[in-house]
């Protein structure tokens, strides 16, 4: 690495928990950095945990603005949506043509969009990227997902390549590609990570209310399988959390926290895309819905007294049931993951965003919350074959898949025979099933369409869409509306749907 200039050139505006550790880790690197904030108390925490290093806080922007040598790059790490036009409309007077803006929060992929052409009008350069891997992440190498103006990435590349977490020596940032890819790659990471952190969650479920384990021994289970081949930072994390004792008690903080989970929004995000894109999601999608679901819990307590008891034990030997919940992870973890590449896939043809599947998931593999030994499965798939139109298509994939599926398809009857709910690890394995089968009964939704709305439908082996009077009341009622429709026969003109 070249000797890095004194004054700095980078800059961070938000020095909160995310902006002030990617300071200090570029500090570490050796790179002079500057950082502003309005909040002089984030100012002076920058001034103490960067004492020794190349890295000096603002409270003042001009201030700030003034201390980076041109051409300067100023990333923001400020909460999504208006705040960051604010931030942007209030930088760009004190700044010059020619300088780079980054936004490194989770912004919708559309508002990025928006923003380079704006800032591309006059004459600023920009680029959004999505960051993972949270404090520690962001402190000591996180996954970073820059995309946008390539050449202004160039600027600050090897700064990024830097600070990014290694694996393999190799470093956890790439270009995404052109536009928002950076932050629509990083919203649809967000995406796998809710329906990973549910399938979590719902094994918790099954250990504990199905088995009757105590916080112990699933503890155990959570650390045996993050040894073996579930490896992953949120199996890491889980097995620590069945560790940490409440303060001045003798029991788990865990059992103190209020059942509701909160978000912030790029779950949905997530599937609101994926519906627009017509691409299923649904392990994600349930993981959204159970979000929702659980902040009604007023509700969900009245519904039990109503209802009665929610589930029962399961009547299962408890030792070779964990092996089988085990596969079920396994599956239905490959399953969600399976679903967000699906999706990038698609976005990329249709937002033409290029995206490298194989360097997506090389980059996901440290540094960022999904990480975890099965992205190497998925790069290597990617890798042999760029194209793959689904992961599932793979050989070394369906191996493994097809291994783990009885153990899914056992975990799933005994939770629905127990009243246990299980909805991710249900939406896994009804997605498999229903991508598995080679004639749906989707025809009768299709005709179903064409009685009541004229919508047409396509028969096979021949060419064409057609439309059937389904009755005679149907075929009066629909000659007097439409009489360029013929009965069962192609349809001559758009036949324009009635609902």
């Amino acid at each position: 690495m070249s000797n890095p200039p004194s004054r700095p050139s980078f800059g961070m505006i938000g020095l909160g928990t995310m902006g002030r550790n990617l300071l200090l880790n570029l500090a570490d690197h050796g790179f002079p950095v500057s950082g502003y904030d309005k909040d002089a108390t984030k100012v002076a925490l920058l001034a103490k945990e960067g004492q020794g290093k190349p890295v000096t806080g603002y409270a003042d922007l001009a201030t700030f603005i003034g201390s980076l040598q041109t051409p300067r790059a100023v990333m923001l790490l400020v909460p999504a949506g208006a705040i960051v036009d604010a931030v942007v409309a209030e930088l760009t007077p004190v700044l010059a043509p020619g300088d780079l803006i980054i936004d490194g929060g989770n912004s919708h992929f559309t508002d990025t969009e928006r923003r380079a052409k704006a800032l591309a009008a006059s004459g600023f350069h920009f680029f959004g990227m999505g960051v993972s891997g949270g404090e520690e992440g962001a402190r000591f190498g996180p996954s970073m997902m820059p995309g946008g103006d390539k050449e202004a990435y160039r600027v600050v590349q090897p700064m990024f390549e830097a600070i990014a977490a290694h694996v393999g020596g190799e470093p956890c940032v790439t270009y995404i590609g052109p536009g928002a890819a950076g932050h629509f790659v990083k919203m649809v990471h967000n995406g796998i990570e809710y329906g990973l952190m549910q399938l979590i969650a719902e094994t918790y479920g099954v250990l504990k209310t199905g088995l009757g384990m105590d916080n112990a021994a699933i503890g155990e289970v959570f650390a045996k399988w993050n040894a073996g081949r579930l490896q992953s930072f949120l199996l890491d994390i889980t097995k620590d959390i069945f560790q940490f004792i409440a303060p001045n008690t003798d029991h788990l903080l865990l059992d103190d926290i209020k059942d509701e989970a909160r978000s912030k929004g790029t779950g949905k995000w997530t599937s609101q895309v994926a519906m627009d894109l017509e691409t299923p999601l649904s392990t994600v999608d349930t993981a959204v819905t159970m979000r929702n679901l659980s902040k009604d819990k007023a509700l969900r307590e009245q519904l039990q007294e109503l209802y009665g008891p929610v589930a029962s034990a399961l009547l299962v030997a408890h030792e070779a049931f964990v092996a089988q919940l085990e596969q079920a992870f396994y599956f239905s973890m490959a399953i969600t993951y399976a679903q967000g590449m699906q999706l990038l896939s698609r976005a990329s043809v249709e937002f033409k965003y290029e995206l490298q599947l194989a360097e997506i998931a090389k980059i996901w593999r440290g540094g960022c919350i999904i990480r975890s030994g099965f992205l190497t499965e998925i790069y290597n798939a990617y890798q042999h074959a760029p194209d793959l139109a689904h992961l599932l298509l793979d050989e070394q994939v369906r191996a493994v898949v097809s291994a783990a599926v009885p153990g899914a398809r056992a975990v799933v009857a005994a939770a629905a025979t127990a009243g246990l709910a299980v909805p991710a690890y249900m939406a896994s394995l009804s997605y498999f099933d229903a991508y598995r089968t080679g004639r749906l009964p989707s025809n009768l939704i299709q005709a179903q369409r064409d009685y009541f709305g004229a919508h047409t439908y396509e028969i096979i082996g021949k060419e064409g869409v057609f439309h059937t009077q389904w009755t005679p009341e149907h075929e009066d009622a629909s000659n007097k509306k439409d009489a360029q429709v013929d009965e069962h026969g192609p349809a001559k003109e758009p036949v324009q749907p009635n609902s």
